[in-house]
Parts: C-alpha cells; structure tokens; sequence
C-alpha cells in the first residue's frame, strides 16, 4: 500500500489523482482541484483538500459550505 504524503509536489499530486501533470494542473486551473499552498518554497497539494474536492467531483456530500464554494468554482 502506498502512503501519501500529506502535502504533495505536483508530480506526487498529480499521481495521487491519476492523472498526468498537465491534465491535473487544468484541473486545477478550471477550479476542479484545489490550488497550491506555498511550503518550502515550492508549491504543494495538500492530502486532505484533494480528497475533499475528489469526494465533491464524484457526488460525495461534504459539509453545506464547503460544497457551495466547489460548485461555485467548477
């Protein structure tokens, strides 16, 4: 089993969402993935946020104010 890291590079994030890295950062880009928070002087993706938006992507309910905010900005 593979662990994740809680915050990711672009390439373990994209990896993570199983998606190549220019097809996760238009992902992100069109508001569908969350962006990246500055650490370490490098972007990075946070674990729990990817998870958040994914579960929203696929119909999941998450907490009424979180999911207003994702479908405002798919």
């Amino acid at each position: 089993m593979t662990r994740w890291p809680a915050l990711m590079k672009r390439k373990t994030a994209a990896e993570y969402c199983d998606l190549s890295e220019q097809a996760f950062l238009r992902e992100v880009a069109s508001g569908r993935l969350p962006p990246a928070v500055l650490f370490g002087g490098r972007d990075h993706w946070h674990k729990e946020a990817l998870d958040r938006a994914l579960a929203l992507l696929c119909g999941e309910r998450e907490d009424d104010a979180e999911a207003e905010f994702w479908r405002r900005t798919a």
